[in-house]
């Protein structure tokens, strides 16, 4: 008698457990490979963004102005070479000034850096008006404030001063306006009516 196909005997198959690759897996896992995590490099912790740091403020208030000469005909400005001009022979006209100090007045201050400046002697006929601006120097936001007057000229030899100052000259009244460097103060001037003093 033939036994039945699978019932046994020497025509009983043995079950075939499947091989698994060498490495790491667990011991109830035989028949799916362990699950291993891809290598990849360490992550660099990056340091927290500083804070954007912000300019200083300082508050700078200086003093001076126009100053016309004796036969009323002509304005006194002081040139400084422009430093974004390569050649180093372009002059930016503008008024006298500077800063005030401690105990001085705006009035004080205005006569003594004209005189400083340009070596004239003056006295203050009127009150020209204040202008105040905003620039970045040093890693500072300056904000300036500038009283400006209208002067008379008393006396003086016309000289620059050395460490400050390029030029200094005369001009027609009429041709101020236009030789001045800087808006705010073109602007002081053309609002400023009958220059005479």
């Amino acid at each position: 008698m033939t036994p039945a196909p699978g019932a046994g005997g020497e025509a009983k198959r043995k079950k075939r457990r499947r091989r698994l690759p060498a490495g790491p897996h667990s011991p109830t896992d035989t028949l799916t490979p362990a699950k291993t995590e891809p290598r990849t490099a360490p992550v660099k912790k990056t340091p927290p963004k500083k804070r954007p740091a912000y300019a200083k403020r300082v508050d700078e208030v200086s003093a001076g102005g126009l100053v016309i000469d004796g036969t009323g005909t002509k304005g006194l400005l002081i040139g400084r070479r422009d430093l974004k001009d390569a050649s180093r022979e372009r002059l930016l006209w503008s008024l006298p000034k500077g800063h005030i100090e401690a105990g001085e007045t705006p009035e004080q201050a205005a006569i003594r850096e004209v005189a400083e400046e340009t070596g004239i002697q003056s006295e203050i006929s009127r009150e020209l008006g204040i202008i105040d601006f905003w620039f970045m120097a040093g890693g500072k936001r300056i904000h300036k404030t500038v009283h400006h007057y209208l002067f008379r000229e008393v006396g003086g030899v016309l000289a620059p001063q050395v460490s400050e100052v390029d030029d200094v000259g005369w001009f027609p009244l009429d041709e101020i306006i236009s030789l001045l460097a800087y808006p705010d103060e073109k602007k002081l001037i053309a609002k400023s009516g009958d220059l005479k003093v």
